[in-house]
């Protein structure tokens, strides 16, 4: 196969690992507590990372960091991981993959509103029209309101950590387009800021539970698999893979996750919700398909 064809089918295969993902917290949450869990996925995954950044030298890069770069990535991390990945895990126990799914999507929307105002990035006619459909898609899955009382707190949990993450990605951009610290670097300061504080709560607040040999292989599938490897391959693809067909590739999770959802965990999904989720996936992809890099290429 070509480079590029190679690259493609490489990040088709990571999106899968990370809708995988869904499916394993969600078999993983019957015995093992949410902030624990996910602590313990992300502080693996993070000892994983520094072990190669060890043997590959880069490792130097960390430690010529000024102070004031350890106190925004450690701000990331805390926003990424701690309480957007906390969330997640947390939403995950309250409320079915599918919803989640669908809640999540709207990060994207929000990212791009706020890179309107924050970063003073230009929000195209186009781009509107993507957030407004999303917007409709999700009105139309969710119709009518009707939240059962065992959810609510799930929901809550889940816009929490869209705005945390909405956060995360512009403070995210700043850092990263600046084009001063390497994208491993980033990645390793700030998932192991974060992961240690999530893993440091969840004990505090949830004990350490008896974890048995399947969630085990659970945990270590994640954060070795569906993290680290993941991660270090998604990051292979981006030097072939142009923004927006990382962009599009990245929103085949909205499709991936939904069948996963119910091929193995039982999950159900009516007609209608398949209209909104189809919806809200179009609009969502619209928004992330912005006018500069599709003109680069």
């Amino acid at each position: 196969m070509s480079t590029h064809l190679t690259a493609i089918v490489q990040a088709l295969f990571v999106v899968f690992l990370w809708a995988t993902s869904w499916v394993f917290v969600k078999i993983g949450l019957q015995d093992i507590p949410p902030v624990t869990f996910a602590g313990l996925r992300y502080i693996l995954a993070f000892i994983c990372l520094l072990i190669v950044t060890t043997f590959n030298g880069s490792i130097r890069d960390i430690r010529q960091l000024p102070k004031a770069a350890w106190g925004q990535l450690i701000l990331l991390g805390t926003l990424l991981y701690a309480v957007t990945q906390g969330a997640i895990f947390v939403a995950l126990a309250y409320l079915p993959a599918v919803t989640v799914n669908l809640l999540w999507s709207f990060s994207s929307v929000l990212v791009a509103a706020l890179g309107a105002i924050w970063l003073l990035e230009r929000t195209s006619v186009v781009q509107w029209i993507g957030m407004f459909m999303a917007i409709a898609g999700a009105v139309i899955y969710f119709h009518p309101v009707d939240i059962p009382q065992s959810q609510v707190i799930g929901v809550i949990v889940a816009i929490l950590g869209i705005l945390a993450n909405a956060a995360s990605s512009i403070l995210g951009r700043d850092v990263n387009r600046s084009g001063q610290y390497h994208p491993l670097v980033v990645t390793i300061i700030s998932m192991g800021a974060g992961s240690t504080i999530l893993l440091i709560a969840g004990i505090s607040m949830e004990g350490l539970p008896a974890i048995n040999l399947r969630n085990w292989g659970i945990i270590l599938w994640l954060a070795l698999v569906n993290t680290a490897f993941a991660f270090t391959l998604w990051n292979h693809t981006l030097r072939t893979l142009s923004a927006v067909e990382s962009s599009i590739i990245n929103g085949t999770m909205m499709i991936w996750i939904p069948v996963l959802a119910v091929i193995f965990l039982g999950e159900m999904i009516t007609a209608r919700e398949i209209v909104g989720l189809v919806v809200t996936g179009l609009g969502t992809l619209i928004v992330q398909l912005r006018k500069s890099p599709l003109n680069k290429n």
